[in-house]
């Protein structure tokens, strides 16, 4: 892969200066053919070699080795999508976007302002869950105390806690396939991802 994409920046740098394979080849005096080879992908200029060439375009050998920043507007759609794995386990929507930013960190445009907005938004969405759960937990077992000490169930009340658990938990879940939908549609277009409300805990 480095190699491929040496031979591209190579031959990019080639034709944006306007040279022929001929004219690097006399500049660098480098054989023609292994100017082909170079930029074909077949072997990966070393030594002397990197040094005229990365002379020839203004830079430094290591210049010509760093990786080219892709502009990959389908990953990032991707790498939004790959936030609804917390309907699988919602942690999991924080942790597979944090592996997918660790592997392509510095290589996709965007992609880590993107990565923070959506790891800062589900860890967001997954505290309020756990507080909504723990209220509801709290409330559940001072109900089943009170139906102790008075030794009857007040079934009115468990079906309340229930309802009302089950409105505010899915209607958290719904808005977040929502937002990763909408966001991942905006990303398509070239436009920002909308995720709100949102607290910064990666900057």
């Amino acid at each position: 892969m480095i190699m491929y994409e040496l031979a591209q920046k190579i031959k990019e740098l080639r034709n944006k200066n306007g040279y022929s394979q001929e004219d690097v080849s006399e500049k660098t005096g480098l054989s023609l053919r292994t100017i082909q080879r170079i930029e074909n992908g077949e072997t990966e200029p070393r030594g002397d070699s990197i040094k005229r060439l990365a002379t020839l375009f203004d830079l430094t050998p290591e210049d010509l080795f760093k990786q080219r920043i892709l502009s990959d507007r389908g990953f990032l759609v991707g790498f939004n999508l790959s936030a609804l794995s917390f309907l699988i386990f919602p942690i999991l929507g924080v942790i597979v976007p944090l592996l997918l930013w660790m592997m392509k960190k510095d290589k996709i445009k965007n992609l880590s302002s993107l990565a923070k907005r959506v790891v800062n938004f589900q860890i967001t969405w997954i505290i309020v869950v756990s507080i909504i759960g723990l209220i509801i937990t709290i409330k559940h077992f001072s109900l089943f105390f009170n139906t102790v000490a008075l030794q009857e169930v007040d079934f009115k009340a468990y079906s309340g806690i229930f309802f009302y658990a089950t409105i505010l938990v899915g209607s958290l879940y719904l808005l977040n396939v929502i937002l990763i939908i909408v966001s991942s549609v905006r990303i398509h277009k070239g436009k920002s991802s909308v995720y709100y409300p949102t607290i910064n805990f990666v900057k």
